[in-house]
């Protein structure tokens, strides 16, 4: 621990003793998808492409009303803008679907919300506000994993007197004008909770890692990544130029195949070695409820010599003692991982991202990368509320407190779940909590009614998972009381009847 870290009053945890080390623990399920469950999907989604085909043809012909995005008349003969399977699967099959997502509410994304009522026509294809809200609903699929997404308390009342002391926004980037001492004081704090030397901070947590890895890595590199990866690091990893190969999620005899294979064959065509190797990692992967074997990714990073980059996204205040992330999860030093990267958008109710790491490191973001040089600063408000709630996390028995109950409504939560005869994937420390449904039909009727009995829920299906794991993905929060966790449990049993997908064998 350094100086600093004393003088300030963040105190990391002693190491974690080998009997209570998560290690011995370290088990996740991943249970296959039934046979009859993937045929009858694929079935499902075969009868649902033949219908769209049939339907397309009919559209085509006059014989039906086509309401679907189309090129102008006047473009006759220039390529078409739009991928013609992307709209297919728009009209035919998300539209069915349009009323359990994009779901607008009115209220702040606490435990309960509220949302305004959509009255869905023509098949989907466009929707009015009946003008009616629908009060106290228990929000289960939002990332406000400490409850600190509040428009009351502590951290608003301090994020309202940042308004008054420095307005709304910024409106300028870091490099100009726009490089507040309230940026630098969120600085200096977040590097001493983590315990590294210096941290760098940016107004979007998506653009954290789509714009900074290019920064990291460049031709000549090779990127080793994680096959669950977010769009973000996808996106950042094409965005580099770096040549990249897909290991399997959370397999270490994989990637240490492919560190092997790269470092014995080096660069395609010359031969040469590869400039440098960066294993790029989740700690909590946001759809699947896994964590990261950190331990044994940093062993096969130390013998192979490469780097790690470690997203901690949904780890950051939702795991460990004292929620300093998946390192503290493990009982390993933060300056074992060569970057550190996390969102303030999840645990501290906010906004924004950070790298943090050695002081050279950050140095080198601050000049070269796009996001620091040419976005515009963090609100001076959004800075206020992570600092508000870091200190609460870091400082205070509330903090603490909340850590605890997130921990304890997850396992509950999660094994809940799986004592009805649900699917569920994940770890069991893990604030996300996939439950598989698998056929597209019932996705939508699972939302519809877990909305009728007064609960939010997130559902999610292709593309966006593989097509035989479409699921619900609950996000649990600290916020949520014991009873709020039961109910939803008994109407989840409930429908799980009706719907017929308690598929644990």
């Amino acid at each position: 621990m350094t100086p600093d870290c004393r003088e300030n009053g963040f105190k990391r945890p002693a190491k974690l003793q080998q009997k209570d080390s998560p290690l011995k623990q370290f088990q996740e399920d991943f249970e296959p998808t039934p046979l009859y469950m993937a045929i009858i999907t694929y079935i499902n989604y075969g009868v649902i492409t033949l219908f769209g085909f049939l339907r397309d043809f009919l559209r085509k012909h006059g014989f039906e009303k086509n309401h679907a995005s189309a090129e102008a008349d006047d473009m006759d003969g220039f390529v078409s803008l739009y991928a013609s399977f992307e709209n297919f699967y728009t009209r035919n099959i998300y539209n069915r679907l349009h009323d359990v997502f994009n779901r607008p509410i009115c209220s702040a994304p606490g435990p309960v919300i509220k949302i305004m009522e959509r009255e869905f026509l023509q098949s989907g294809w466009s929707y009015k506000f009946t003008g009616k809200v629908l009060d106290g609903i228990v929000n289960l699929g939002s990332y406000n994993y400490l409850g600190f997404a509040e428009n009351s308390g502590v951290c608003a009342d301090a994020s309202i007197k940042a308004i008054q002391k420095y307005g709304n926004g910024v409106c300028s980037s870091r490099c100009e004008v726009g490089n507040l001492d309230i940026h630098a004081e969120l600085e200096e704090k977040m590097a001493r909770y983590l315990d590294v030397d210096a941290c760098v901070t940016f107004g979007m947590g998506f653009a954290t890692n789509s714009m900074n890895i290019p920064c990291l890595v460049g031709k000549g590199c090779l990127i080793l990544s994680d096959e669950l990866n977010h769009a973000s690091l996808v996106l950042g990893c094409r965005l580099s130029g770096a040549n990249v190969t897909i290991f399997k999620h959370n397999d270490m005899k994989d990637l240490e195949l492919k560190l092997r294979n790269a470092i014995v064959n080096g660069q395609p065509r010359g031969y040469r070695p590869w400039r440098k190797i960066l294993i790029i990692v989740e700690g909590v992967y946001s759809m699947e409820g896994s964590i990261i074997n950190l331990p044994e990714v940093l062993k096969l990073k130390k013998k192979y010599k490469a780097y790690v980059f470690l997203d901690e996204a949904h780890s950051i205040g939702a795991l460990g003692a004292t929620g300093r992330g998946v390192t503290e999860y493990f009982g390993i030093h933060p300056k074992e991982v060569d970057v550190m990267m996390g969102t303030f958008t999840k645990s501290f109710g906010a906004a924004g991202g950070y790298i943090a790491g050695t002081k050279s490191l950050v140095e080198h973001l601050r000049a070269k990368s796009h996001s620091a040089c040419y976005a515009t600063s963090m609100a001076p408000p959004v800075c206020r509320q992570i600092l508000s709630s870091l200190e609460v996390i870091s400082a205070t028995e509330e903090g603490k407190r909340r850590i605890e109950k997130l921990a304890s409504n997850c396992k509950m939560f999660r094994q809940g779940l799986k004592k009805l005869g649900f699917i569920v994937y994940g770890n069991d420390d893990s604030p996300v909590v996939p439950a598989l449904i698998y056929s597209p039909c019932k996705v939508g009727a699972f939302s519809r009614e877990m909305l009728s009995r007064g609960f939010g829920v997130v559902v999610v299906g292709f593309p966006a998972t593989p097509i035989v794991e479409a699921r619900v993905r609950f996000c649990i929060s600290a916020a949520l009381t014991e009873k709020n966790l039961q109910d939803a449990l008994d109407a989840i049993s409930s429908i799980g009847d009706i719907l017929q997908i308690k598929y644990k064998k």
